[in-house]
């Protein structure tokens, strides 16, 4: 059952609506519907971050996802180095919730290097009913 599927996105912020889309259309092909929303949200956030602090100007991002037996896990790849960090924003912040809201609703997330330059940030989603290890 493993499968992967992964789409481009220029640098622009509709391609946020459309890396959701993307994720909504593969997660139904997939028949994996019970942690769709979790991971649209996720994706969303995950996408901002990227469009807003993770390309450089003339590069886009990628977002790939992937999903076994146990698990979706998705990730959105960019061109900058510099690690996202979970922050406490105040109550009248307009930004700065993102990571809280992943960190919430994914089984896990982390980021890793990416070769030859940027950064891969990934979330991970239990699918319900799934045998564990």
């Amino acid at each position: 059952m493993p499968k992967t599927t992964r789409q481009f996105f220029d640098a622009r912020p509709e391609s946020v609506g459309r890396a959701r889309s993307f994720v909504s259309e593969a997660l139904d092909d997939w028949g994996l519907p019970d942690r769709a929303e979790d991971v649209l949200l996720c994706v969303s956030e995950l996408a901002t971050n990227a469009l807003v602090h993770g390309t450089a100007p003339g590069r886009g991002f990628l977002v790939k996802l992937d999903v076994d037996e146990e698990v979706v896990r998705l990730e959105v790849h960019d061109s900058r180095r510099r690690r996202p960090e979970v922050r406490q924003a105040t109550g009248t912040d307009t930004s700065g919730r993102g990571l809280i809201l992943v960190t919430a609703l994914a089984d896990g997330w982390g980021v890793e290097d990416r070769t030859p330059i940027g950064k891969i940030v990934w979330s991970c989603f239990k699918i319900p009913g799934a045998a564990t290890a």
